[in-house]
């Protein structure tokens, strides 16, 4: 006999060998045991799960001798023929080479012969989304009102194709992918009976190339017999199908969050010498990265896959890495996935992906800045003091020009502007009478106004800053300094200092600076409050008083309110000038009486001195007019 590949020599041949589809096999067990049989069945599910073996084992059961029953003799010589595809009353169909609506009508007719032996004449199509609109309309009225002996099972990967009304005539069945660990002891099974040995770690690495399913799987294990004998190792399925190891993948994590990016970059320069799918890498860290997330965000639910060696390294940098930033890693890996998809030169959307995953951890997001207000220190950019163990990562021989280089440890960021250490809180001073604190301004204002409490906004000058000119006065400031203030933000900022009003310095107590203004001067809250006017007068203060101010405002009923600018009157048209009074005609000279007195003007002006009348130039020069004559 000829050989037989592993995927139709392990093939079920029972309802017990279905793997991973529990939810069917109890179904149509029952529904055998229970007489309820549907004329039509509907299989979905990806390839290799099962469908067509699930579909012969059916057809066995229902056609075996005694039957229908769950509980068969697969070897009789009937569950023979149908296993082989000899057996008469059981009709495989390939839905893409029988399309067309003649071979629906010569299958509608067929349908009408009893069987042979069995009780049921069966019509198994695979690939029933290949047919055409008019074969499914031909087949619908058989669909739906078939003979009693026969029954139709249909198998798809693309349900979506099929036309509503033919999936309403059957009972559907979705086949999921297998799980990773059922495959994987599987092929340790099929192994043992093979005579190879099979470790399990290899097992599992081709769990994850199969994705679900089992003949790719069985077909995998078959092509590895061929070329590794009869000893299968982890470190083969890497160097047949192109898969990363699971220490290669925790080592490129451990890069990503420590954020050693040069040692990232030659780790991936690394495999993709070695012949390494940047796609399948990328799969895998992304697959990484989502199992991190779940042990960080609910630790009930994880199930950690990464070698145990790493599992503690991991742990310390996923402490220091808050999940926020997680979501947002998985966010760019994602888009580098989409982009990669596409694209001819995966490895470089791979490399540039990457380096903007590492620089989207070092990135302060919204919830840093809250965290740092409330008085949490940020955390630090750099984290290059976790030691990595070292893994061999490919067999392949390195090139000269790729040796590993070590990567700087960067320089720790300094602490944001916005979360200085926290300074001693001065004491209050007491508010005199008649002024009420700012409560019903912004969230913007309260931030900067209400929190008296907060360090000083902005830092003190550095020595030598006023090299070359004369030392500032000291001691606390005074209404002349305050003035003195004002004017030289109008003129450093005349367009955000002009909407200043009237101020009333109120107190100077060790740098915290009270002014008054009126409660309805909402101009001058907002400009010195806004981060223009801030950041001049954390560069003019000092000068004027020596020292480094924090603004506090209050509102003060007995300032002058603010006044409302009236808008200019408009401009007076100009008066149009008097026009020129006619000249008197003359009188005519008289003639000799045989001729004719000459007839009297005519009181019409003449077009030259229309044209000249200052009132039509005035509206010529007003709309830019000209006259046609």
């Amino acid at each position: 006999m000829s050989y037989q590949v592993f995927a139709r020599k392990y093939r079920p041949r029972t309802f017990k060998d279905v793997l991973g589809q529990d939810h069917v096999v109890r179904t149509l067990c029952n529904a055998i045991e229970q007489k309820r049989l549907a004329h039509a069945y509907l299989f979905v599910g990806p390839r290799g799960t099962g469908k067509t073996s699930t579909a012969r084992i059916f057809a066995k059961a229902l056609n075996c001798s005694g039957g229908p029953k769950v509980d068969f003799d697969p070897d009789e010589d009937v569950c023979q023929e149908i296993a082989e595809g000899r057996s008469l009353d059981v009709l495989e169909i390939d839905g893409a080479s029988n399309r067309g609506i003649d071979n629906i009508r010569d299958l509608r007719d067929n349908v009408q012969f009893t069987p042979t032996r069995g009780q049921y004449r069966i019509i198994y199509i695979d690939e029933v989304h290949m047919l055409t609109k008019e074969s499914f309309n031909a087949l619908l009225k058989t669909l739906e009102e078939p003979p009693a002996h026969v029954m139709f099972i249909f198998a798809t990967t693309e349900p979506h194709k099929i036309l509503p009304t033919i999936l309403s005539r059957c009972q559907r069945f979705d086949l999921r992918p297998i799980p990773a660990d059922i495959i994987a002891h599987h092929l340790v099974n099929i192994a043992a009976q093979e005579g190879v040995t099979l470790s399990l770690p290899a097992a599992f690495a081709i769990a994850r190339v199969a994705d679900g399913g089992m003949r790719d799987a069985q077909s995998m294990l078959d092509q590895l017999v061929s070329f590794c004998g009869n000893r299968i190792d982890e470190q083969d399925v890497n160097d047949i199908f192109g898969v990363t190891s699971r220490e290669t993948v925790a080592r490129a994590l451990a890069f990503i969050l420590d954020r050693q990016l040069p040692s990232l970059l030659h780790l991936v320069h690394e495999l993709s010498e070695a012949g390494r799918d940047m796609g399948q890498l990328l799969s895998e860290i992304m697959s990484a990265v989502r199992e991190l997330l779940i042990s960080k965000v609910a630790p009930q639910e994880a199930n950690l896959s990464l070698p145990e060696e790493w599992r503690s390294t991991l742990d310390q940098l996923l402490a220091r890495t808050p999940a926020d930033k997680i979501v947002r890693l998985m966010e760019v890996l994602s888009g580098t996935e989409e982009h990669m998809r596409w694209s001819t030169n995966k490895r470089l959307h791979l490399e540039m992906g990457l380096i903007q995953a590492v620089h989207s951890l070092a990135e302060a997001n919204i919830s840093d800045i809250i965290r740092a207000l409330n008085g949490a220190p940020l955390p630090e950019t750099p984290i290059a003091t976790t030691q990595l163990p070292s893994v061999a990562i490919a067999p392949a021989p390195q090139p000269a020009h790729s040796a590993p280089v070590a990567a700087p440890a960067p320089a720790p960021m300094p602490e944001p502007e916005f979360a200085p250490p926290p300074a001693p809180e001065p004491e209050p001073t007491p508010m005199p009478a008649g002024l009420e604190p700012i409560d019903d301004a912004p969230p913007s204002f309260e931030l900067n106004a209400e929190l008296e409490d907060a360090p000083p906004l902005f830092d003190e000058e550095p020595a030598g800053m006023y090299a070359g000119e004369e030392a500032p006065p000291s001691g606390p400031m005074s209404p002349e300094s305050w003035d003195a203030l004002l004017a030289t933000l109008r003129d450093a900022s005349p367009l955000q200092a002009g909407s200043i009003g009237n101020t009333l310095f109120i107190s100077d107590d060790e740098g915290l600076v009270t002014v008054a203004i009126h409660p309805e001067d909402t101009d001058s809250r907002d400009a010195l409050l806004g981060e223009t006017l801030s950041e001049l007068i954390a560069e003019h203060a000092p000068r004027l008083c020596g020292h480094s101010i924090t603004l506090r405002l209050v509102t003060d009923a007995s300032v002058a309110p603010p006044v409302a600018e009236e808008p200019p009157p408009p401009a007076p048209l100009p008066m149009p000038a008097p026009r020129p009074a006619a000249p008197k005609p003359k009188a005519p000279e008289k003639k000799p009486e045989p001729e004719k007195t000459a007839a009297p003007p005519s009181l019409k002006p003449s077009d030259e001195e229309f044209y000249k009348d200052p009132l039509i130039e005035l509206a010529l020069k007003e709309f830019h007019a000209t006259l046609i004559k």
